[in-house]
């Protein structure tokens, strides 16, 4: 993302703090907004994306899509909201297939990387590292569109 500031860097040291992480995005995502989640296997994206449904006021069970790919969750807003998981995606072709508007919903996309770019000139990419030994994640936040600068989106200075 040529640019861009430089990636607003948090330490989430609990399952709890990452899903009021999640609720607090969930609460500033609007229309248009693309969210892409990237980390290895048990970093906690699914806990994330269940932290955000929960800022979005999702009706349902906002849970991983692993085996459907993607699950779509009414809002509060009336805006929908599309929890897709590219696990199991090969190209970005089969992401296409799925005919999401996404310019009309809010969506997340866990292994999002490779299949997100170019879907919404609002999106923000959040990378995740897992510590095995102490289990803090960190999780670096980059965007593009309203997300250009994460530090000022979140409020950290």
């Amino acid at each position: 993302m040529s640019g861009a500031t430089a990636p607003l860097v948090l330490e989430i040291a609990t399952e709890d703090q990452m899903h009021s992480f999640g609720v607090r995005l969930g609460s500033l995502l609007i229309e248009g907004d693309l969210v892409s989640l990237n980390g290895p296997l048990g970093a906690g994206k699914t806990t994330l994306t269940r932290g955000i449904g929960q800022g979005l006021e999702t009706q349902g069970n906002v849970s991983s899509p692993t085996f459907l790919i993607a699950r779509t969750h009414p809002t509060a807003s009336g805006t929908p909201f599309h929890h897709i998981d590219a696990y199991r995606l090969s190209s970005p072709a089969e992401l296409d297939d799925l005919d999401i508007d996404f310019a009309r919903s809010i969506s997340v996309i866990e292994w999002g990387k490779g299949f997100a770019e170019g879907l919404s000139e609002s999106l923000l990419t959040i990378d995740i590292e897992r510590d095995l030994e102490t289990d803090l994640r960190t999780l670096s936040l980059q965007g593009q569109g309203r997300f250009a600068n994460a530090s000022e989106f979140f409020g950290e200075h």
